[in-house]
């Protein structure tokens, strides 16, 4: 006997609808950016602005991936997919962070070869640009604090945002340097240090994303207590086949075998179980496979090496 249940209240993560003015006007912004830092990159010969330029411009495609997710993630199960899509949005995660550590790569190889052979960089022009960067930066970032707590893809879009803020502080710092002490490595060492701190925020997203992609067990959920909880249950004798996994990167899902003896716990137990569950652990969707335990009959997912 099996029995499937969902929480009856409404549970928000904060998720923003993927047809919300943060993401327009977030993309946007961004992409008026780029294009200001390579026409004044290329103007003022500054690898620092043309490489923060690449590097937003992959945070643009970053937050368009992100909202095709989300949008994706609202469709209707199907036949074919019967969690719907999901999913998509720790593809658009995992996507995101694989995206980002390319841009790394070729900024700090370009910077490598300027320290090499450095050349005379208009200092104002970088300043002042960088400058509008923070702004717009700042402001992006602002839009996407809401829900960033409870989905990755929010959480690394807002962490880009914050990032890229910093690093056009540091190309407005690396200008003035520029200015008084006349070191052209400063541009080149500027990008070197946008790399780092490219891949600082992004190295933490490519984890969470990998794991919720091979269907780890979410943060902030301890299976151990999980299993606890459930095994303290006065109608529960035992508990196996116990599984926790994200459905996509603001739902969590669990399945588990509970042993009643006494019998099949009723429909009432159940919600209140499933309720629980959401309130203690955050589980949207539970699905449980009620068992009477009788003699000489076994569960063959009973072993614990068993899936």
């Amino acid at each position: 006997m099996s029995a499937h249940h969902h929480p009856t209240h409404d549970h928000d993560h904060g998720t923003l609808d993927p047809t919300s003015k943060a993401f327009a006007v977030g993309v946007t912004l961004n992409l008026a950016f780029v294009a200001i830092e390579v026409v004044f990159g290329l103007r003022a010969n500054s690898l620092s602005l043309l490489a923060d330029a690449g590097h937003n411009f992959s945070d643009v495609i970053g937050l368009l991936v992100a909202w095709w997710a989300m949008a994706m993630a609202k469709r209707a199960p199907s036949e074919q997919f019967t969690y719907g899509l999901r999913s998509s949005t720790i593809l658009a995660a995992l996507a995101n962070a694989m995206l980002l550590l390319i841009a790394v790569g070729g900024i700090v190889w370009e910077a490598l070869h300027r320290f090499y052979e450095p050349s005379a960089v208009s200092e104002i022009t970088m300043i002042w640009v960088a400058a509008v960067g923070v702004v717009i930066n700042v402001t992006t970032a602002l839009m996407l604090m809401h829900g960033r707590e409870h989905d990755i893809n929010l959480h690394g879009a807002f962490l880009h945002m914050v990032a890229d803020a910093l690093v056009s502080v540091g190309v407005v710092l690396a200008g003035i340097g520029m200015m008084w002490t006349g070191w052209l490595w400063l541009d080149p060492a500027i990008s070197v240090v946008i790399g780092v701190v490219i891949f600082a925020g992004t190295w933490s997203l490519l984890k969470a994303s990998l794991r919720l992609s091979l269907h780890a067990v979410p943060d902030g959920i301890e299976t151990k207590a999980v299993m606890e909880y459930l095994q303290g249950l006065p109608q529960v004798e035992e508990v196996h086949d116990l599984h926790i996994w994200g459905m996509s990167t603001t739902e969590v899902a669990l399945t588990a075998h509970l042993v009643t003896p006494q019998g099949h716990p009723g429909d009432a137990f159940l919600h209140h179980l499933a309720e629980q569950l959401h309130e203690r652990f955050d589980v949207d969707h539970a699905t449980f496979q009620i068992e009477l335990g009788d003699e000489g009959i076994s569960c063959r997912l009973a072993p614990h090496d068993v899936v």
